[in-house]
């Protein structure tokens, strides 16, 4: 099993920026590719970014491109979201999946049925 603990989630206004981190702990031995995803109430969850197993390739929801900056340290297994320039429609729950994939494939992940672990989501709020 693996634990995802994300955390660096507040109140802000806009134009503010913030850096959520996510720790995996546990079983962690595996090669993962790793995703930021964000549910607002009443809306589905959604990606806002996605990097491959060994970080080389990315992806990013259209709303939050040249805004936002997904990166990993896999020495300290923690991915980070960088986000700045938010915006009031960013308010959300932002939760960190992982999904372990074999060591000699770059995976990449955009859609949360395929991944494997969950954090359990950090608050984001942007004022106007």
């Amino acid at each position: 099993q693996v634990q995802l603990v994300e955390s660096g989630g507040g109140l802000l206004q806009t134009g503010g920026s913030l850096r959520l981190s996510c720790e995996a702990s546990g079983q962690t031995g595996s090669s993962y590719a790793m995703g930021w995803f964000r549910q607002a109430p009443g809306k589905e969850r959604t990606l806002v970014a996605a990097i491959s197993s060994y970080g080389g390739r990315t992806s990013y929801a259209d709303p939050v491109k040249g805004r936002f900056t997904i990166s990993r340290n896999n020495a300290k297994k923690t991915v980070y979201l960088q986000m700045n320039s938010l915006k009031p429609e960013d308010t959300a729950v932002y939760y960190c999946a992982g999904k372990v994939v074999n060591y000699n494939v770059d995976y990449l992940g955009t859609r949360p049925s395929v991944y494997d672990y969950w954090g359990q989501g950090t608050q984001v709020t942007v004022s106007p």
